[in-house]
């Protein structure tokens, strides 16, 4: 299953990995986005695939029962397919091609998660692989058209994950709030004690009321080195969820 330039590595929950490592590769953040969603949802949509890890970790952790990946880039959409066949998971796991700007919903989806791409168009250091340009930058869409998407999707009461970079969550949450995901829960994560938040992950509610929960920051590392797991980021790799701290009851 293979194509030229790719390669084949095993990840979390013994799953198999197709990947081409001139785009971007399985990474922390889609294991905390996929551990960062609760409960278990029938049917749900994935904006920005990429490979299609995030959805498939849902589905074999049973967070999702049904999975449409949505994915512009054609190459992606294909490697897509090939991975959720290579596990077993292709009656589960529909991958389209399409831009998330012409997405049409019918607000019946329970979930929606995604990953997007976070730098502007104008910002940052351009790659010359134009793949990780185009899941980096804004290419096909901001933030705004991301969570327009989802609120075409989301039924009322939906629930909507991302994970973004902090220093652009001032435009994540005004996004949001305008599109009517209210942010019920957000995290902040640091590689590190001594090092500066890396990524934010929050979820939202259609049509939810006001009223945040902050969580305590997960830091991965114990140490400024970072050789070892603090006990938080060793219960997310190990159950495949955040622990009881960072769920409001």
């Amino acid at each position: 299953m293979l194509l030229e330039g790719e390669r084949l590595d095993y990840v979390n929950d013994s799953l198999s990995l197709i990947q081409k490592p001139e785009g971007l590769t399985f990474g922390t953040d889609a294991l905390l986005l996929a551990g960062y969603m609760q409960g278990s949802y029938a049917r749900g949509y994935e904006l920005g695939g990429g490979s299609g890890i995030i959805s498939m970790l849902a589905l074999t952790r049973k967070k999702v029962g049904h999975a449409t990946v949505v994915e512009v880039q054609e190459e992606y959409a294909d490697l897509m397919r090939r991975n959720a066949e290579l596990n077993g998971l292709s009656e589960r796991m529909e991958c389209v091609c399409a831009d998330v700007r012409e997405l049409v919903g019918n607000g019946t989806a329970e979930v929606v998660f995604t990953n997007p791409p976070y730098m502007k168009t104008d910002s940052g250091r351009a790659n010359l692989a134009s793949k990780k340009n185009v899941a980096r930058h804004e290419v096909f869409g901001g933030i705004g058209d991301f969570c327009e998407a989802a609120k075409r999707l989301l039924k009322y009461g939906g629930s909507f994950y991302v994970v973004y970079r902090p220093d652009r969550l001032c435009d994540l949450i005004f996004e949001m709030r305008r599109c009517g995901l209210e942010p019920k829960r957000m995290t902040l994560v640091f590689a590190n004690p001594a090092a500066e938040p890396s990524m934010v992950l929050i979820e939202g509610k259609l049509g939810g009321k006001c009223g945040l929960f902050t969580t305590p920051p997960l830091i991965i590392y114990r140490d400024e080195k970072n050789s070892e797991y603090g006990d938080d980021m060793k219960y997310i790799m190990e159950m495949g969820s955040f622990p009881d701290g960072f769920v409001k009851r």
